[in-house]
């Protein structure tokens, strides 16, 4: 069975967009994973099919309602263990780890949001995740989800050429990725690190290690402020280990 996507929006042409082409493209044409749109206007009221309204409270801007988001939500043919999921700048941010945790399943709902956003009661009633891409906001939820989409997609089997594209990447394992050269060995003056024309792997690694953590370390404090609190609680759950297996215990 494929990958499932569905998608909730008011512009349903927007997809699958940019993951028609490339290796997400011809996975899709592949069978690998499928997307379906369910245009939020088809539950709208009124002549005019409306979706939103203002907001109680006063403010500016417009807000799904409430009905009409949960007519949507329940009109979808998905299974009720598929993740729900609404794109919004006030959500938590997505990990890898999320990623990997709706590639691993059997596919993903996605509400792409409009306007001010959709009604709060209706997503604490159908269990949807409020999920971000980054701080900063967006003219609707649809371009965030063909970032999740394209996240998901490139790790379901099969997609991307080398199982290893998917493992020594960022993030994989909390790091950032290091750098990467190719040919020419010297370009403009500047050449290849010498490690690396070596072939001598060990080396290699360690210079990739190396290069990992300074890079996270100046451009994303945080990842290596949690990387570090990881490497000490495993160094530390090690030395108890080994404490144990030399007392016999």
């Amino acid at each position: 069975m494929s990958w499932q996507a569905t998608v909730l929006t008011l512009f349903p042409e927007m997809f699958p967009g940019p993951l028609g082409l490339s290796l997400a493209g011809r996975a899709l044409d592949g069978g690998v994973w499928s997307c379906a749109t369910h245009d939020l206007r088809q539950h709208g009221l009124g002549r005019h099919r409306a979706v939103d309204d203002t907001p109680f409270g006063g403010g500016a801007g417009m807000v799904i309602r409430a009905d009409v988001a949960d007519a949507a939500l329940s009109a979808i043919d998905a299974p009720r263990d598929m993740p729900r999921v609404f794109l919004t700048p006030r959500g938590y941010p997505l990990r890898q780890k999320d990623v990997s945790r709706y590639a691993q399943g059997p596919g993903v709902v996605l509400m792409c949001g409009r306007f001010e956003g959709v009604d709060e009661r209706v997503l604490k009633a159908h269990s949807v995740e409020q999920v971000s891409i980054g701080d900063y906001v967006l003219s609707g939820g649809e371009t965030a989800a063909l970032v999740l989409l394209d996240a998901c997609v490139r790790l379901l089997p099969g997609v991307m050429g080398s199982d290893a594209s998917g493992i020594e990447e960022s993030f994989s394992d909390g790091l950032l990725e290091y750098p990467h050269y190719t040919r020419p060995a010297t370009w403009q003056g500047q050449d290849v690190p010498e490690v690396l024309l070596s072939g001598n792997h060990a080396a290699i690694a360690a210079w990739r290690q190396k290069q990992a953590e300074e890079i996270t370390r100046e451009r994303r404090p945080d990842l290596w402020s949690a990387w570090l609190a990881r490497r000490e609680k495993n160094e530390a759950a090690a030395g108890v280990s080994g404490k144990v297996r030399q007392t016999g215990v």
